[in-house]
């Protein structure tokens, strides 16, 4: 088989050969036919969804698949082509929701390095949300402030920030931010907008 370069074969293309053409490049057809792989999705349930990132609202088919014991597997996340919002269009943090999901590096559960230590261990989550609930409500009684310099109640609590995450629906970044507001928290940030 004689090699083609890649001029060769846009020369080929326009010269109206194109798709067509490939079998007189040398290319064997029928061994490729031979090893051609199910579709992933092939038979797939198409579920529509909403993007989680941003306030934007972009559409997503997610194509699941029942497994013989019983487990839905997610298999693909795509941009929905029939949304006026995105037109089967996604951002990068869009395109990527499927890792979001079902990533291999996810950390399944919480992880504790206790103060001095060099090692992590596996903790339960109530283990972490009392350990959580502590540190805040000790950061909080240390850092609170009632009053300004001048005299005016202000009721902040400057010993805590929080940074929502960029996987916030614009509903959890509503919620979140009632919630640190409500402790007086006065640095805020959403990350939607990375």
């Amino acid at each position: 088989m004689e090699d083609v370069t890649r001029r060769q074969f846009l020369g080929l293309s326009a010269a109206g050969t194109g798709v067509l053409g490939v079998s007189a490049l040398g290319f064997d057809l029928t061994k490729a036919a031979g090893v051609k792989q199910k579709l992933r999705i092939e038979g797939a349930t198409v579920s529509h969804s909403v993007c989680p990132y941003c306030a934007v609202g972009c559409s997503l088919l997610a194509y699941t698949k029942k497994e013989t014991n019983g487990k839905v597997e997610l298999l693909q996340i795509e941009g929905d082509p029939d949304s006026p919002v995105n037109e089967g269009t996604l951002c990068p943090k869009g395109a990527t929701s499927l890792q979001l999901a079902i990533s291999s590096r996810r950390v399944a559960s919480p992880l504790y390095r206790a103060p001095g230590s060099g090692e992590w261990k596996q903790v339960s989550w109530d283990f972490t949300l009392d350990k959580l609930a502590q540190n805040i409500k000790a950061s909080r009684d240390r850092t609170f402030v009632t009053t300004d310099a001048d005299g005016n109640t202000v009721n902040r609590c400057e010993g805590i920030a929080f940074a929502g995450g960029a996987a916030f629906s614009s509903e959890e970044g509503y919620f979140a931010t009632k919630v640190m507001r409500g402790l007086g928290v006065v640095h805020l940030e959403q990350q939607a907008r990375v």
